[in-house]
């Protein structure tokens, strides 16, 4: 998609214009958002409403990059690389901000830290997340699901099970014996003290 496509689209979850170097702390909103979400692209010296390329200042492209790199070094954690480029259209000169979706999230302010400091995207507008979206972007960052993520220590007592058997046989026609179930939990209930993942404990 060349750079005429990208100026005519709406601004959304991973596009965002601006006409000049935003304020700091709604820079780093951004780019925390973008980190955390799917990644997204920011063009400074384009005017959103209405869509108009303003331009840059060609003899400040080196500083007013140099203030982007600094801005999200000192205000983001854990640290971001972003790649930022400069592009002309229409004989004016623009910063392009690529932030990549990141690998250790929750990526969020420094000063605000984790609970108050973590942005996501929704729709063109940079939100706060609560505590349930960090929860997870912490299991994407460990590669887990929420179904596998271990509860410590669950008492046996408190699985159904019962009650996932008559499931089993409901959804198969097949009974389940206490041997299957035995080997399902890695050994006899009778003598498990397990810790649990949360999709075990749904199951049962």
């Amino acid at each position: 998609m060349n750079i005429k496509e990208i100026l005519n689209q709406s601004e959304g979850r991973r596009l965002e214009f601006k006409a000049e170097l935003p304020e700091h702390s709604d820079l780093a909103k951004t780019v925390v958002a973008f980190a955390n979400d799917a990644g997204g692209d920011l063009y400074i010296g384009v005017a959103d409403d209405p869509r108009e390329v303003v331009g840059l200042d060609e003899d400040k492209l080196v500083t007013i990059e140099e203030k982007i790199s600094n801005i999200i070094f000192d205000r983001c954690y854990p640290a971001i690389l972003p790649e930022i480029k400069f592009i002309s259209e229409e004989n004016k000169h623009l910063i392009q901000v690529t932030v990549f979706r990141g690998s250790t999230p929750p990526y969020y302010l420094k000063e605000k830290g984790k609970l108050q400091g973590t942005f996501i995207r929704v729709g063109s507008a940079n939100r706060l997340a609560d505590e349930a979206i960090i929860s997870e972007l912490e299991r994407r960052r460990r590669n887990i699901s929420f179904d596998s993520e271990v509860i410590p220590d669950k008492p046996v007592n408190d699985l159904n099970i019962d009650g996932f058997k008559a499931i089993f046989k409901e959804k198969t026609g097949e009974e389940l014996s206490d041997q299957c179930v035995d080997s399902i939990l890695g050994r006899p209930v009778a003598q498990l003290v397990v810790s649990l993942c949360k999709g075990g404990v749904c199951s049962f």
